[in-house]
């Protein structure tokens, strides 16, 4: 059973990923459909201006992903 800490750590992570991406021009999105072969649970990380998959193609990148993927293109 998760612990409240463990909550809030994901949120926090989620939350983070979430504004680094805005801030590179990418936007996090999480699937509501149920799990699958193509909907691994996690989050996909999309171009906003082209529309098209940067990362986690089968909701397969987690928060710590993304942030990674946008820290690097920060130091770009």
């Amino acid at each position: 059973m998760p612990t409240v800490e463990s909550i809030l750590h994901d949120h926090s992570n989620e939350s983070e990923a979430r504004r680094l991406a805005r801030r590179v021009g990418l936007r996090v999105h999480t699937s509501r459909a149920r799990l699958s072969l193509n909907n691994l649970g996690e989050f996909m990380l999309i171009d906003a201006r082209h529309n098209w998959v940067v990362g986690g193609a089968r909701y397969d990148w987690t928060a710590e992903d993304i942030i990674a993927y946008c820290e690097e293109r920060l130091k770009q």
